[in-house]
């Protein structure tokens, strides 16, 4: 059975509620935080950088990923200088290319050559890692997040792919490969045995941890107490005496 103590990968956090990023953080198996706008938006968050700063100051000793939304390079530039001055904490995610599929590629070189440590984000295909990997500085630290969930949704299995994003990436020893947008537990599990550095991941996926290891006997029982239980409260009936219409 797998255990979560046997686990080499570094598991962040990822959404943008602040009572549910705080009690993450108290958990000492989570080193590390991600969000986005949209995850932003759906949690209310309405002043970005006020939340950004104390999303900061309340997390000052774990990295927490916050994205530019600019669409213009010269305004993500300014955007992610920014970001980066909130923190010591802090990795400055940038997405991949622009809404109009341009690359950030020069944007990534020049602010990885000016130390900025980054989270380059929404990558799905080896072809963008291996771009990206070109354009980081070797000595800045750097997150490569890959969505392997999004790959998955298409009917492709993300495993070879992120084993060729690890190769990819080897020349860049400060750069660690990011497994996004997790649909199940075992997706955890799945990074971790191709070496891969970080899985980041919702409250949903991450509430399952508790079951890791759990006895399948027990928890078959358990599923079976649940169908019971909850037909009991539906008050659902069956006439068994009714007699029986032949069928056919």
């Amino acid at each position: 059975m797998p255990r979560v103590a046997d686990l080499r990968i570094k598991i962040f956090s990822d959404g943008a509620d602040l009572p549910g990023i705080l009690a993450m953080y108290r958990n000492p198996l989570i080193k590390g935080f991600t969000t986005n706008p949209t995850l932003m938006r759906k949690a209310g968050v309405a002043d970005y950088e006020a939340f950004g700063r104390e999303l900061l100051a309340r997390v000052p000793d774990r990295p927490v990923s916050l994205e530019v939304f600019a669409d213009e390079f010269d305004e993500m530039y300014a955007q992610a200088m920014r970001i980066a001055s909130w923190g010591d904490n802090v990795n400055v995610k940038i997405p991949v290319t622009n809404t109009r599929g341009e690359s950030a590629a020069p944007l990534i070189e020049r602010l990885s050559k000016q130390g900025v440590v980054l989270n380059v984000t929404a990558l799905l295909t080896l072809q963008q890692v291996r771009t990206v990997a070109a354009a980081l500085a070797p000595e800045t630290p750097a997150i490569v997040s890959v969505f392997a969930g999004r790959i998955a949704d298409t009917g492709v299995d993300p495993v070879p792919l992120m084993a060729e994003a690890l190769t990819a990436l080897a020349d860049r020893p400060k750069a660690e490969l990011l497994w996004a947008s997790p649909r199940e537990l075992l997706n955890i599990f799945q990074a971790d045995a191709i070496g891969c550095h970080i899985i980041t991941a919702t409250g949903d996926v991450l509430g399952k941890l508790d079951l890791v290891g759990k006895d399948l006997e027990g928890y078959s029982r358990e599923t079976v107490q649940m169908f019971y239980r909850d037909a009991t409260a539906a008050g659902y009936r069956i006439d068994t005496r009714a007699p029986i219409l032949a069928v056919g």
